[in-house]
């Protein structure tokens, strides 16, 4: 499935083995499937359904915006819930259109001086199910995400676990870009969820947008988050935008 350029393999059935060996596999672009993440979904009685995603190395993510409405498309319901490790989600589906509700943002920091390569920049944190370090650029079609992007990610300041990092340019009142090197996938992906919520609710807070904002990705789709601003603090966050079923198989394992 794919959503916004972010790509994945959902599977919902038990699988056999280790999973995050068995998700290294699928996922490898040459030798694999190729994804940017492997989804693991099955039914519960306390939500419609439990997803678990592993980035392309093998790792565990707690959330991830773009594969949670991957999953919603899958699960068939206009309206439902998922499971995940940073919570339970509401979905809403329609007409290929998914929004899905996030959990309360937190641990919101500005302005936090990083010496980066040398050189000292300002790059603002926020958890959005998962944590998201944001840069405000300009010039973001010259950034070089891979090498900045990487430097961020394993920095001290967000030791042990990382960071994923986003590179934001205003584009308009309520416009935003963004770019972003994800945890796990360990490179410059074509869109992300969580760092498009994460943007754009830094991007909301410094400039005093209280409704929405929207986030043109590398995939070329501009997604939107919903929210609502109270006190510096964010409430009844929602992300929308496409997703569909490119293909369905079997994989040898």
């Amino acid at each position: 499935m794919v959503a916004s350029g972010n790509d994945f393999i959902i599977i919902d059935q038990k699988l056999p083995g280790s999973i995050p060996a068995l998700a290294r596999s699928l996922c490898d672009r040459k030798f694999g499937i190729g994804a940017d993440g492997l989804i693991l979904l099955n039914k519960l009685k306390s939500a419609d359904l439990r997803m678990r995603i592993f980035n392309a190395d093998g790792s565990e993510a707690e959330m991830c915006g773009n594969g949670a409405r991957c999953a919603a498309l899958f699960g068939g319901k206009s309206k439902g819930r998922i499971l995940t490790q940073a919570g339970v989600i509401n979905t809403e589906v329609r007409s290929g259109r998914v929004k899905i509700r996030l959990t309360e943002p937190k641990g919101i920091k500005l302005d936090i001086p990083l010496k980066v390569n040398g050189r000292l920049i300002k790059v603002n944190f926020i958890d959005t199910g998962v944590p998201h370090a944001v840069v405000f650029v300009n010039g973001i079609e010259n950034i070089d995400v891979a090498n900045i992007g990487r430097s961020i990610r394993f920095h001290a300041k967000f030791a042990p676990a990382g960071t994923n990092v986003d590179f934001a340019q205003v584009k308009g009142n309520d416009l935003i870009a963004i770019r972003t090197y994800e945890r796990g996938v360990e490179d410059e992906t074509l869109a992300c969820g969580t760092g498009s919520v994460a943007a754009g609710l830094l991007f909301a807070l410094k400039s005093g947008l209280d409704r929405m904002v929207k986030v043109g990705t590398r995939g070329g789709e501009e997604l939107k988050v919903y929210f609502r601003q109270e006190n510096k603090n964010f409430r009844d966050v929602w992300l929308e935008g496409s997703a569909k079923i490119v293909y369905k198989g079997e994989y040898y394992v």
